[in-house]
């Protein structure tokens, strides 16, 4: 642990120097995330919770997207996309593994999943968590700047590499949560089935 806590503050600090002395920023021309089609394969999009000011100022975010797709009455999924410009001033990703105990959320289990879609297999993060009496699957994974990473420590050093070699700190952070009515795998099917639609739309909105 204490040695995970050390290389992680290398990376941070190595980060912040590269960052630090970079050139301007070049991102790469995109898609508003809005663009996203709301018909992914056999799941229909409906617009999900709308980030308030002050959650969208705290997150730092420079476009987002927020909505419930649904495949059938017992099959539906949130998605959320944060996008960041620039990461550059502080405005970094914030990990889910952050984000949900602080709205309550508990995690119960963590591994990878490995996920086969249309534009080559995904490693994401795949999370079971509790609130009360309510559980759900989670998945989620780091993209841009061609790569699609999931875990936190490989985010940061493609960032500082990036930053180096491209000028460009932009990014996104892509979750689906996954309700559990009563089994645990389905709803973990259910997510990673979406997740393999939903990749091959993702490359022009985080490039």
């Amino acid at each position: 642990m204490i040695g995970r806590a050390v290389a992680f503050a290398v990376v941070l600090v190595t980060m912040r120097l590269y960052t630090a002395h970079a050139d301007v920023e070049r991102p790469a021309p995109r898609e508003p995330l809005a663009t996203l089609p709301v018909q992914i394969g056999e799941w229909r999009g409906a617009d999900g919770v709308a980030l308030s000011p002050e959650a969208i100022a705290a997150a730092g975010v420079d476009d987002y997207l927020s909505r419930v797709y649904a495949a059938g009455p017992r099959r539906a999924v949130s998605l959320y996309i944060g996008y960041y410009a620039s990461q550059r001033q502080g405005d970094t990703i914030h990990s889910p593994q952050n984000c949900l105990p602080g709205a309550g959320w508990q995690p119960v289990a963590s591994t990878r999943r490995s996920i086969a879609t249309a534009a080559g297999r995904v490693e994401a993060n795949d999370m079971l968590i509790e609130k009360g009496v309510d559980r759900a699957v989670v998945l989620y994974w780091y993209e841009g700047r061609g790569r699609i990473v999931a875990g936190e420590y490989m985010n940061k050093l493609s960032l500082m590499l990036d930053a180096a070699r491209l000028r460009r700190t932009d990014g996104g952070l892509v979750r689906i949560i996954a309700p559990v009515a009563n089994d645990a795998a389905a709803s973990a099917a259910d997510a990673a089935a979406f997740a393999a639609a939903l990749v091959p739309h993702l490359a022009r909105r985080l490039p």
